[in-house]
């Protein structure tokens, strides 16, 4: 198959994971503990934005004051770290994360998930050897990807291909030095897309996580309703 040249970075929560269900629990569970209506997993995805205050404002028809916002940020990584056990990978995945590899490319995985509880969840899921670099968010909750993709990519490029943070032993197979312009971030969100044009990089968002197909649609970037979909788009470009 060749060389792939393009590089991928993949999204986590919703994308690789598919842990929506999860989600919509302990943000219903947040919502609760102030006072606010379950929302349906329509309504979630018709609404949702960051940075996440924001998400809260459209539903509340004001942004929820300090204290409120942490009640509802610790009730919902609680209940979501109680339900997180029972979600699986995307149909898929693993078979498209090795594929990519076994072609010669490179991929790394930045989530803004907590870096101290992304890593030992990627491991355990046994894709870590597929990713030059796993990045989990470092520091406060609710904000954009656009400046952790930045320095995703920064310390990538420090490492070379084939060296990194969370590198298995079978990731380094692309060749030469990763560069925005040769990036392809696959993400659910919107975010996702206004990270890579951030950087200078290109996005596919998949319809399976947080955001509707219209929202990601308004973007103006490819949307797909499969990740085999946002790999092809990706090989397309290499």
């Amino acid at each position: 198959m060749g060389k792939q040249n393009t590089h991928l970075v993949w999204d986590w929560n919703g994308t690789i994971l598919d842990d929506m269900r999860a989600v919509i629990g302990a943000t219903n569970a947040a919502f609760a503990e102030i006072g606010l209506a379950p929302i349906t997993l329509d309504r979630y995805r018709e609404l949702y934005c960051v940075p996440i205050p924001r998400f809260y404002e459209r539903l509340m028809g004001r942004l929820p004051s300090d204290a409120e916002w942490v009640v509802m940020d610790e009730t919902f990584h609680r209940h979501y770290t109680e339900r997180r056990d029972a979600c699986g990978l995307t149909r898929g995945v693993e078979e498209l994360l090795a594929g990519w590899a076994l072609a010669g490319g490179s991929q790394s995985l930045l989530s803004m998930y907590g870096h101290e509880h992304l890593v030992p969840t990627v491991r355990g899921f046994g894709i870590e050897r597929h990713f030059l670099r796993v990045d989990g968010r470092r520091g406060p909750s609710g904000g954009s990807k656009a400046l952790h993709l930045e320095r995703h990519l920064a310390a990538l490029a420090r490492s070379g291909v084939g060296a990194g943070v969370g590198v298995g032993s079978g990731a380094g197979v692309g060749s030469g030095r990763i560069s925005a312009d040769r990036t392809v971030v696959i993400g659910d969100a919107v975010d996702d897309a206004v990270a890579a044009a951030h950087v200078g990089a290109r996005a596919v968002l998949y319809t399976g996580g947080c955001n509707s197909r219209a929202t990601l649609e308004a973007v103006g970037v490819p949307v797909v309703d499969t990740l085999e979909e946002a790999v092809a788009l990706a090989r397309e470009s290499a």
